[in-house]
């Protein structure tokens, strides 16, 4: 049986695996929580976006904030990505594993001096600039290095995603990048600026995206702008189209990498820009149905109004649910001959946010596992130390192989940097 999601990830028989692994077997291996990605399943995620842009002068830069675990960066540079940074740290990230920095691009919009300096001296492809002020300290920052910042403007263009508030980026009442009617006169005085090269033209309107007609719209009026800004002399090499396509979590159905890229082109080719090469920058839609959380059930607690199933992973090792009340499924590791009870699945956080799951039918009983299903992306990416609580260990398989690629985290790692304050 396939769930929905990764087809990597399915019953057989009663058995949950990953590939050829049980995820029971990886639970008693490693313990639990713990966090399990499929390689095949990344690998072929980016070769749909690849086999899309053959014979178009391309980068596909994996958004490394949706997961920035080394192995994982490193399953996607041999695959041939480039990487989306968003911070120093993830440049640091993106290096460790092997990452070439000329196939690297810098977003965020809040990017600090030392950043900047850090990515001038790395020497990455391109700053994603998201303000005239940015413009201005970038610009001050190369020429004390004596570098030139190639540069992209990401232009707001007022498109609505149609997706949960707190992943649109897209609007103008959002804090990301330059608004549309400013960008022609920030590309002209971008173009004054010493230290500065202009390079291209960057669009990101949000995350989870599943309708095709969003991008369309955005991607009409980024080209408006270049033809705009190209009447002022001023040349735009690239088209950074940015990400965001969503995967199925439960019955969404957003279109393939390869079906949204085409129309992309088609209209790229329509309006006379198929010359400029193309950037995109996805990462959820490479990596979130490659991963399932494994938890344990701890204890089953019936009540009048709710019953709750207790599991040992919580809101520091998932944020998803809590911050947007996100939906992802959850299944048991192994199937029992039972009938299903209705519980609302919770962690041992002290929060009554603390929730994974609400009204899940399960069969379950204390001491069984469950999988949180398409748990890739924006989940270890987004966990924290809360309570004091380590963050869970990672395992990546390949057909019936599977290696540790983070150690789940000991208390005395939590506060090894703290001091305390001397006797007096």
């Amino acid at each position: 049986m396939i769930l929905p999601g990764s087809p990597h990830v399915a019953y057989r028989g009663d058995t949950l695996f990953i590939e050829d692994c049980p995820l029971a077997g990886l639970a008693a291996e490693f313990g639990t929580p713990l966090f399990v990605y499929s390689q095949t399943a990344m690998r072929e995620a980016a070769a749909g976006w690849r086999s899309a842009l053959t014979g178009r002068d391309h980068l596909i830069c994996y958004a490394m904030k949706a997961n920035s675990s080394l192995a994982v960066l490193q399953t996607f540079i041999e695959a041939g990505c480039g990487l989306d940074i968003v911070s120093g740290g993830e440049l640091e990230r993106a290096l460790a594993a092997g990452a070439d920095p000329e196939r690297i691009v810098f977003s965020g919009v809040g990017k600090s001096r030392t950043e900047m300096r850090q990515a001038l001296e790395a020497g990455v492809l391109c700053f994603n600039v998201e303000s005239e002020a940015e413009l201005d300290v970038l610009s001050a920052v190369a020429t004390r290095l004596r570098r030139t910042a190639r540069i992209s403007l990401r232009v707001n263009p007022d498109v609505d995603a149609g997706t949960h508030p707190y992943i649109s980026t897209g609007l103008k009442a959002n804090k990301f990048g330059v608004a549309h009617q400013r960008a022609v006169a920030v590309y002209r005085h971008a173009t004054t600026l010493p230290g500065i090269e202009v390079a291209g033209i960057d669009c990101h309107i949000g995350s989870q995206i599943t309708e095709v007609g969003p991008y369309l719209d955005a991607l009409d009026r980024v080209l408006d702008l270049v033809e705009a800004v190209e009447a002022e002399g001023i040349r735009l090499h690239h088209l950074d189209l940015g990400g965001g396509l969503g995967i199925t979590y439960t019955d969404e159905t957003p279109p393939a990498a390869d079906a949204l890229v085409r129309a992309l082109l088609e209209r790229i080719d329509e309006r006379g820009h198929g010359h400029r090469r193309i950037l995109f920058e996805p990462g959820r839609a490479l990596v979130g149905n490659a991963g399932v959380l494994v938890s344990e059930v701890l204890y089953l607690k019936p009540g009048d109004a709710k019953s709750f199933c207790i599991v040992d992973a919580a809101m520091n090792d998932l944020m998803r649910p809590a911050m947007y009340e996100a939906w992802m499924g959850i299944v048991p590791c192994r199937r029992r001959d039972a009938a299903p009870s209705i519980y609302d699945v919770v962690g041992p956080i002290c929060e009554s946010g603390d929730w994974l799951g609400r009204d899940r039918a399960l069969a379950v009983e204390a001491g069984d596992l469950l999988a949180v299903l398409s748990a890739g992306a924006y989940c270890m990416s987004m966990a924290s130390n809360y309570n004091t609580r380590g963050r869970a260990a990672e395992v990546m398989v390949r057909g019936d192989s599977a290696w540790l690629i983070r150690e789940r985290e000991k208390p005395s790692e939590l506060f090894r940097g703290e001091r305390l304050l001397p006797k007096v």
